[in-house]
């Protein structure tokens, strides 16, 4: 399009985002129109794009990380003739596929979800590293951020990803309005202060008057002919652009115009402008995908392996049987044993160093090219990226998550080092799979399970050696879970996964000498849960005794109780977990000191059932 073209494509955008927002009592028009120049410019000249083909691999990508500004989406949808007019006017209603913030779920064009602030250009580092390692089809990769967002770690942690491996296909695009939701940004209207910083991590980066559409037009040429090295555009612009009442104005921000009639008018009125977006080379290829036989590793019972060994052993094999799995770790692979695979499949796994929120952003952007992630740090490390985690979950993101290391059970390396909220924080996700393996084999077979599994699925490794006590043609289904020992005289049922499994099978034997008959059940899929096995327990011995390395809050204790959420009477239950502060010491020591080792386990299940005769 030519500069009157532009002009005018902006000024519709414009008021588009003013009538979506108006006819839905709120939302963020004054955000989206300091962005719609670039808009106009981006889907005009610069976007390639078949809006009928979402998934065609030509296609560029774009990512709207300031979310808040999603009139200005859809309205620039509506343009492209992806949106009706009718539609647009169902912005935030019940029902409409125009959220408030927009998602895949509801939107084949949305890449992710966004409206957590700092997630754009995360997942859009992924997005480029699967088109430049992976795809290799040529497509861009377009972020458009807010400036207050870049307050946020997570977009220095991306911007020096971006820059160290030299992402020439990323373009993202700041618009510098200079106001936040509470009044002015940090650094205001100065662009030179946001520059400094992204050359500083390796950025091409461009200063443009962001209202000026041949400017932009000149800036985004600029950033498709640099090679070498991501570019960032910074556009100054005005929050509220066009119309004076509310042009670069506090105390405006979320809401729709006072008078918006009156601002459409002067914006020039209501129009209904298309754009023949440019459509993507139909010549390029997809990256080739093998597909083969699945030769996972196999592990003798009696043998001491490591869950986390036969996690990167089981990795490294399904990487082999098939090409689009890829796998990403956190500067920790030699620990969470990701390195097995990086030594198979170099040209499918990514460091991402540590980074957590980059790692699991890039896990999302890998995903939303069709590939399927496996991402690896220590389960306490995961914690620094729940948000990322959560934004991925609502969408859709179809990711494998790995925490190795988790629980007291690590030993000496103390409490920093101690996955023991993870089980908690994976379970409330939504959709989530969350499971956690007791030995090698039944590792092997819930890594490659996860794999075809949907949403966040999260599994659970342990650092030491433990027993392999299943045989190597035992399969575990997700929402299952294994009875190890039972008998009719049964009088109460351990309840226990991972490392407590194995505590658990020895208070059975200790129970065993001393005339109590115990049930053991290894609930290896702790979402969702067993419910009839452990309604079938509960009905016949009566009490339960859960065991768990891991807080009492969210993990083990509270999935069992999940099982009898359907009015169903609950069980006598007691629930052994950690709840003291730990310390450094050897494993079998922290297990003793936070009560659920063996000995624990058997005392608490006399006292139990001597609490039941009494009753």
């Amino acid at each position: 399009m030519k500069t009157r073209q532009l002009i005018d494509l902006a000024q519709q955008l414009r008021v588009d985002s003013v009538r979506a927002a108006d006819a839905a009592g709120s939302g963020h028009p004054t955000s989206s129109m300091s962005a719609a120049d670039l808009m106009a410019v981006l889907l005009a000249n610069h976007l390639r794009y078949d809006f009928e083909r979402p998934q065609h691999p030509g296609n560029d990508r774009f990512l709207l990380s300031k979310g808040h500004a999603s009139p200005l989406l859809y309205a620039a949808y509506k343009a492209a003739g992806a949106v009706s007019e009718a539609e647009l006017l169902t912005f935030r209603k019940a029902g409409s596929r125009l959220e408030g913030h927009p998602t895949p779920r509801r939107l084949p064009w949305v890449e992710t979800a966004t409206g957590s602030l700092g997630q754009g250009l995360p997942v859009g580092v992924g997005v480029a590293l699967a088109g430049r390692r992976l795809d290799r089809t040529g497509y861009r990769i377009w972020v458009l951020c807010g400036d207050s967002e870049l307050a946020e770690g997570s977009v220095w942690e991306a911007a020096e990803h971006a820059g160290y491996e030299h992402l020439d296909n990323l373009t993202v695009v700041v618009d510098v309005n200079r106001l936040g939701q509470r009044g002015p940004t940090r650094h205001g209207h100065d662009l030179d202060a946001y520059a400094r910083r992204f050359r500083a991590f390796g950025w091409h980066a461009v200063e443009v008057d962001g209202h000026d559409v041949d400017a932009i037009d000149g800036a985004f040429a600029e950033a498709e002919s640099t090679a070498g090295r991501p570019t960032v555009v910074l556009a100054r612009t005005l929050k509220g652009k066009g119309v004076a009442s509310v042009q670069d104005r506090e105390g405006l921000h979320g809401k729709p115009l006072p008078d918006a009639d009156q601002a459409i008018a002067e914006l020039g009125g209501v129009h209904d402008r298309h754009v023949d977006v440019r459509q993507p080379p139909a010549a390029r290829t997809v990256h080739a995908v093998r597909s083969g036989h699945l030769d996972l590793p196999r592990y003798d019972t009696g043998d001491e392996i490591a869950t986390r060994d036969a996690f990167g052993q089981a990795l490294a094999a399904l990487g082999t049987a098939r090409g689009d799995i890829v796998a990403l770790d956190g500067e920790v692979g030699d620990s969470t044993r990701t390195e097995f695979f990086a030594k198979e499949h170099p040209d499918r796994f990514f460091e991402c160093y540590i980074a957590e929120q980059q790692l699991v952003a890039t896990a999302v952007g890998m995903s939303a090219r069709g590939w399927v992630p496996y991402a690896s740090t220590f389960a306490a490390f995961l914690t620094r990226a729940h948000d990322f985690v959560r934004m991925a979950s609502i969408s859709g993101s179809g990711i494998n998550l790995v925490g190795s290391h988790a629980g007291v059970s690590i030993g000496q390396d103390g409490p920093s080092q101690m996955g023991l909220e993870d089980l908690a924080m994976f379970r409330a996700v939504y959709g989530s799979t969350v499971l956690y393996p007791c030995d090698a084999n039944q590792t092997a077979k819930l890594v490659a399970t996860m794999a075809d599994l949907e949403g966040i699925r999260y599994l659970r490794t342990s650092r030491g050696d433990s027993p392999v006590i299943y045989s190597a043609t035992e399969e575990f289904p997700v929402g299952g879970s294994k009875v190890l020992r039972a008998s009719a005289g049964d009088r109460l049922t351990l309840v226990a996964a991972g490392v407590t499994v194995h505590e658990a099978l020895a208070a059975a034997e200790t129970l065993d000498r001393e005339g109590i008959q115990a049930r053991v059940i290894d609930l290896y899929s702790v979402k969702p849960v067993d419910r009839a096995t452990l309604r079938e327990a509960a009905e016949e011995t009566g009490c339960l005794v859960t065991v768990e390395d891991h807080r009492e809050e969210g993990g083990i204790g509270d999935a069992v109780l999940d099982a009898f959420t359907d009015g169903r009477p609950a069980p006598r239950l007691v629930r052994l977990a950690v709840r003291g502060m730990p310390g450094s010491a050897s494993p079998a020591e922290q297990l003793r000191a936070a009560g659920i080792d063996a000995e624990s386990i058997a005392a608490a299940a006399r006292l139990l059932v001597e609490t039941a005769v009494v009753r």
